[in-house]
């Protein structure tokens, strides 16, 4: 019997489905190495985060469950706050330890380390952390704050990637947060003995002030990951050993710091648009090494974002000048519209994918958990995986042929404002974005906009005229459907789950003059 593949999984941060050229053919950023993918690969052309910001989304991908069944109700995992993935939840990464593979995490984290410390002001200075404003001043370390981040940094993380599946890890926590330093397994590598400097907070690079090693710059963060990932694979393909590497890369995230040959590079005025290009060599460089030790044939490849481009770093600047980082879609990260969650999925299986293929199935990225699961030829345990559909049937498919199991897909805004969608339809339980940076919820109101939206994605996957008024059934089947999945704790077949919280699925609280009443419309 053929060994199992391997399978390389790469997490980009903030890239929207149109800043790929294979995407958004009128696009202005080359992306050719991530083409290529697409070009020997499926690509999945509605596929979905499960929410429109970071560590919300990282749950799911790592779990194969919807990340508003935690705690997490809104926003995302904050400074040096407790693991999100409890210590006991069956993970991607635990699934491939149990089958042999060597597990391997490079690159940003973003679900809770557990800092064996508690957090005081010399780890978490007070100061304006809104990237892009002027930075406060640092106070000064003293031999004292020195003496207190040796004591706290060198103690080992409690509930990092190591803790959560992971047999070995080379990265960061969050890249725009402290502390600004590598972390290896369970221990920073080197102890931080400077605030980082106020230069590095300008032009959307870090957000917030705190502990960072001396020299530290963004710069290098793209390269060690390329250069981790070689080391990591060379020695799988010398020990001859199956792997699973997951890479959620720290671009093009903020930090925005292109190294200087990619600075122009673009030809846009765009440093965010240079960073996409590095970014994309990024992705060469690792696809090279698969070659490089013999490994692409046997390797799944798998490249796809966090959630949609983030609008502060430039939206203005790069629509003015042709490129639409959306793709056509409304809205951008944080959002409940389409532009927040809908992200590039590229899949390339040698031999087993029909090169240059496209699906149109909803597709979401819980869906890696179950995916795995069937091609390791393993079940899974009834409380795991519980919103993950296999997406084994899609890539075995020939081209166009619709085999996927999933019904719904659920997304969650920053705001944690829910839409559910099934192949047609989309309905939104908000006036506005759910988000922070496109038309707000309160906007909306003033506005005179409904509470909900209702979409006919097919006939306007631009989401521009919303319906709900005319198909008032439509609406209420579709929120009766979300009650059913959020009180079954899960969306598959199998017992039911609980969730971790009580979950409210309009949060009112938010839409000031708006109460339970206004509801019965529905």
């Amino acid at each position: 019997m053929p060994r199992t593949p391997n399978v390389l999984y790469i997490l980009a941060d903030d890239l929207g489905y149109g800043d790929l050229s294979c995407l958004n053919p009128n696009g202005r950023i080359p992306t050719p190495h991530i083409d290529r993918i697409a070009a020997e690969g499926r690509i999945f052309t509605d596929a979905h985060s499960t929410s429109a910001v970071c560590s919300p989304s990282r749950y799911s991908i790592l779990t194969g469950r919807y990340n508003w069944r935690t705690r997490l109700q809104r926003g995302i995992v904050q400074h040096y706050e407790d693991p999100l993935i409890d210590r006991e939840r069956l993970t991607v990464g635990s699934l491939f330890q149990q089958k042999g593979y060597r597990t391997g995490c490079i690159g940003k984290w973003h679900l809770g380390m557990g800092w064996d410390f508690d957090v005081v002001p010399e780890v978490l200075p007070a100061g304006d952390r809104f990237n892009g404003r002027e930075a406060p001043a640092n106070p000064p370390v003293t031999q004292e704050i020195r003496d207190l981040w040796d004591a706290l940094f060198s103690r080992p993380t409690t509930g990092g990637p190591t803790t959560r599946g992971f047999d070995w890890y080379y990265g960061v926590d969050v890249p725009n947060w402290p502390p600004y330093a590598f972390i290896e397994n369970d221990t920073l590598t080197d102890i931080p003995t400077e605030y980082l400097p106020p230069r590095l907070f300008n032009h959307n690079q870090a957000s917030t002030p705190g502990p960072a090693v001396k020299y530290w710059h963004f710069e290098q963060l793209l390269p060690t990951w390329a250069e981790k990932a070689d080391a990591f694979l060379a020695g799988c393909a010398k020990k001859n050993q199956p792997f699973f590497l997951y890479m959620p890369l720290t671009s093009p995230h903020t930090p925005i710091s292109p190294n200087a040959a990619w600075r122009g590079a673009s030809g846009l005025d765009s440093p965010y648009a240079d960073f996409v290009m590095e970014t994309d060599a990024t992705v060469g460089a690792v696809l090279h090494s698969l070659e490089r030790y013999g490994l692409e044939n046997d390797t799944i490849v798998i490249f796809t974002s966090d959630n949609g481009f983030a609008r502060y770093v430039g939206a203005d600047q790069l629509e003015s000048q042709g490129h639409f980082p959306s793709g056509g879609f409304r809205g951008y990260k944080g959002d409940a519209w389409d532009g927040g969650h809908r992200i590039p999925l590229l899949i390339r299986w040698p031999s087993v994918v029909e090169p240059a293929t496209t699906s149109d199935d909803l597709v979401c990225l819980s869906d890696l958990m179950a995916t795995c699961a069937e091609i390791l030829d393993v079940s899974l345990p009834p409380d795991a995986g519980e919103d993950s559909v296999s997406l084994v049937p899609l890539l075995r498919s020939q081209g166009d042929e619709h085999q996927n199991d999933r019904e719904f897909v659920v997304h969650h805004s920053i705001h944690g404002k829910f839409a559910i969608r099934d192949q047609r339809w989309k309905l939104v339980l908000s006036p506005g974005s759910g988000g922070l940076w496109s038309q707000t919820d309160e906007a909306a109101l003033e506005a005179g906009l409904p509470i909900v939206q209702l979409y006919d994605m097919q006939e306007d996957p631009a989401e521009t005229n919303n319906l709900e008024s005319s198909h008032r059934d439509r609406v209420s089947s579709m929120i009766k459907a979300l009650e059913h999945i959020v009180a079954r704790g899960r969306t598959t077949p199998g017992p039911d789950q609980s969730n971790d919280v009580e979950v409210d699925i309009w949060k009112l609280e938010t839409l000031p003059g708006v109460d339970a009443s206004a509801l019965t419309d529905y």
